[in-house]
């Protein structure tokens, strides 16, 4: 007969509200954090939905407004206006879809790839710093170790939620 307690002496309430306090955790962490980057960026007049937009574009390579659209989490007419600002600043060129006629292509320029390499180096730079000062070689060796898990848990996975 189970007497609600783990090997570890918690009852089930008790390990739910270490996993909350850890998710919780986390989640202010990693907000502190994105927060604190944001501030970071480069004095320019792009927006995040801009930047999102072009950081996208140079991942996944020449895409439709509509796949952008839908990949941002925005309406295609937002997605438009967006796109005509990047557009009219040279970060981004239109191009008709090779085998659709009404549809266009949208690509990353030269300009909008240097733009993006610029804001990531300035606050990759600051970030660098930050760890160097503040981190002794231990706490940095368990921040690589964290950024990793981090990373998996913003992977997709449908089947965690399933249970």
């Amino acid at each position: 007969m189970s007497d609600g307690l783990g090997d570890d002496g918690l009852g089930d309430e008790d390990l739910e509200s270490l996993g909350d306090s850890l998710a919780s955790e986390v989640r202010v962490a990693v907000g502190r954090l994105a927060r604190r980057l944001r501030q970071e960026r480069p004095a320019h007049e792009l927006g995040l939905t801009q930047m999102s937009v072009l950081s996208r574009l140079h991942r996944l390579g020449p895409t439709s407004p509509k796949s952008l659209a839908a990949a941002e989490g925005v309406q295609p007419q937002t997605m438009t206006r967006t796109l005509a600002a990047l557009e009219d600043s040279g970060l981004v060129a239109r191009a008709g879809h090779p085998t659709d006629g009404r549809q266009l292509i949208i690509s990353i320029t030269g300009a909008g790839r240097e733009l993006l390499r610029s804001d990531r180096r300035q606050r990759d730079a600051w970030l660098a710093q930050v760890i160097d000062k503040r981190l002794s070689p231990l706490e940095q060796d368990l921040l690589r170790v964290s950024a990793r898990l981090l990373s998996l848990l913003a992977e997709p996975d449908p089947s965690i939620l399933d249970d």
